[in-house]
């Protein structure tokens, strides 16, 4: 795809910083690193395929193989800055999807650093509470009939 960074990246055309590869996945450093230099990383894991959004990845091998990889790089990350990491994927223009090319972030994590708030205006490591369960049952069985389940 001509106008994917993530593509371009793949096929030479734009340079990265390689952290690891599989034969379906790459990983590389975000050029946007949140922490100061030496304080902690963010890496990007991209399928080798051009695929937009993770829903669309319907590959099997190609979506365990996504996963096998973050999987290893977070291995890394843990060993090189400590146990707190988080992953996060986003897809569309509401959840700040800026590359339309499926990608997961491993992004290493401090306390009270203020990064990937979940509940804004909720304290953080404080949950809002929970929803009534007539309402996730329902959800779910939504989501189940989706499924053809």
């Amino acid at each position: 795809m001509s106008d994917c960074a993530f593509c371009d990246i793949l096929a030479g055309r734009l340079p990265a910083s390689l952290v690891a590869q599989s034969p379906r996945s790459l990983a590389f450093c975000d050029l946007r690193q949140p922490h100061e230099a030496n304080g902690g990383a963010h890496v990007l894991v991209i399928p080798r395929r051009h695929v937009e959004t993770l829903d669309a990845l319907t590959d099997d091998a190609e979506a365990g193989d996504l996963l096998r990889l973050a999987a290893r790089v977070a291995a890394a990350l843990k060993a090189e800055y400590g146990d707190s990491y988080s992953l996060w994927q986003s897809n569309g223009d509401a959840a700040f999807q800026e590359v339309p090319h499926v990608h997961l972030h491993l992004l290493t994590r401090r306390p009270d650093d203020g990064l990937l708030q979940i509940y804004p205006g909720i304290a953080p490591g404080k949950p809002p509470p929970p929803a009534p369960r007539e309402q996730l049952h329902a959800l779910a069985q939504r989501l189940r009939a989706r499924l053809g389940e």
